[in-house]
């Protein structure tokens, strides 16, 4: 199974890729909507502002190809801020509309505690999950963000806590998302990656 990361000038797509790398899968960056539609798998992958993401969808055309695909039932993975794209707004650009394949609005975390969010942090699980078979539950995962969904959804499997809880994990169907990074998130993260391409094969 080939994996198409969708390369919107994101600072963490080389790590993705290396990732993958190191488990054995194929993958090829696009930033074209021809390639986004003939995806057998899509990864998102974010850092940096809600704004920008979007702003390069759409200005190069990928928001219909990717909501094409994962209406078709293509198995797709978000990461960080591709997390926070399939919510309806966020408030970190509200003028903007997300991928509104979720309800709901990512929001700012707690000013009460140290923004961003930046380190290793524990998840509660609140369902099962097919993202995370197999990873302890006691296992860490690297977050840095200021935003998240703090709205748990139906399609919240595990939360994770900042001042507030927030989504951590979101799965429906074939839609799957994280807030941390796997990439950089030790063996946790790497078998979950590799959970991923196991539901994508």
């Amino acid at each position: 199974m080939k994996v198409t990361l969708i390369d919107y000038g994101a600072g963490n797509v080389t790590s993705v890729e290396r990732a993958l790398q190191r488990l054995g899968a194929v993958s090829q960056r696009s930033t074209s909507p021809e390639c986004i539609a003939k995806a057998g798998a899509l990864l998102l992958p974010g850092v940096g502002h809600y704004a920008a993401l979007i702003r390069a969808l759409d200005e190069r055309a990928l928001r219909a190809p990717l909501l094409d695909a994962v209406q078709r039932g293509v198995p797709f993975l978000g990461v960080c801020l591709g997390l926070q794209a399939l919510y309806e707004t966020s408030e970190e650009a509200p003028e903007l509309g997300g991928l509104k394949l979720f309800s709901g609005s990512v929001r700012s975390l707690p000013a009460t505690v140290k923004l961003p969010h930046m380190g290793w942090n524990q998840l509660k699980l609140i369902r099962p999950s097919r993202l995370l078979e197999g990873i302890s539950a006691d296992a860490y995962f690297y977050f840095a963000h200021s935003f998240a969904a703090t709205e748990a959804n139906g399609e919240s499997v595990a939360l994770c806590n900042h001042g507030t809880d927030f989504a951590a994990v979101v799965e429906r169907e074939n839609t799957f998302a994280v807030q941390f990074h796997p990439e950089k998130s030790a063996d946790a993260g790497a078998r979950l990656l590799q959970n991923f391409l196991r539901l994508a094969a």
